[in-house]
């Protein structure tokens, strides 16, 4: 078992022997409410297999509870865990892309609050460590995919972010003439993202931006193939990476 998944058994066995294993789930959660948070919210950083989010940076959800659920926990137990998690984050810290000398917090306080956090640990407890697919209204939510090719025109290049948080480029590859070439990125999810681009010889970083801001590299490209990615820790790893073919 991971590290996480030990805490994590460790802090349910300590719920249940408190007492707190039986409790009820609240009436009223609204699981489609808390998938949709989860994934503009949480799956940049968090692997949780039916929401379709790849994180890394955070726990992976599913290894997590698992055993747990094997174990017979449930629900219940489960929503009470990631509730007081969200409520009250452990802060570890990671380097800062852009300014390796300094640390971030990897989970912020207050991600999500009041209700929205209930929901959002109600839709985890029903989905972590739980075989097959999503159905009902929950089937039509989760982590976007890249997608298609985008293509370079006018010595500008655009491979926007997904805007609602996934680890993803709305574009899957790019093609691009040889040449000075502008790639820009929009960002309008609360996410951290930014566009940066290795290849010969090339190696170079645009903004991390957020919440609208536009993350855009300039560079000179001559015939062959290039990788564009996300630098923010976890996120390439976790999908954010397409290739642009020169030619």
């Amino acid at each position: 078992m991971t590290p996480g998944g030990v805490r994590t058994t460790l802090a349910l066995a300590a719920l249940a022997a408190a007492g707190l294993g039986g409790c009820s789930v609240a009436t009223g959660d609204n699981e489609v409410n808390g998938k949709t948070l989860f994934v503009q919210k949480c799956g940049s950083c968090h692997t949780l297999a039916r929401a379709g989010t790849k994180g890394v940076t955070g726990p992976n959800l599913d290894e997590a509870f698992v055993r747990a659920r094997e174990d017979g926990f449930g629900q219940d137990t489960f929503k009470g865990i990631v509730h007081r998690q969200i409520l009250h984050p452990a802060i570890r810290p990671q380097h800062d892309p852009q300014n390796p000398t300094k640390l971030l917090p990897l989970m912020p306080a207050d991600l999500v609050t009041g209700s929205d956090a209930e929901d959002v640990a109600a839709y985890v407890a029903s989905a972590v460590g739980k075989p097959g697919k999503d159905t009902g209204a929950l089937a039509s939510i989760g982590a976007a995919q890249a997608k298609g090719t985008a293509v370079e025109k006018s010595g500008e290049l655009d491979i926007p972010a997904d805007p609602n948080g996934s680890l993803a480029y709305q574009f899957a590859d790019a093609t691009a003439k040889p040449g000075p070439v502008t790639i820009k990125s929009l960002n309008k999810a609360t996410i951290d993202h930014d566009i940066s681009l290795e290849g010969n010889g090339v190696d170079e970083h645009g903004k991390v931006v957020k919440d609208g801001g536009t993350s855009e590299v300039k560079v000179t490209l001559k015939a062959g193939k290039y990788t564009f990615y996300c630098s923010v820790p976890g996120h390439r790893e976790g999908g954010m990476e397409g290739t642009i073919t020169v030619k």
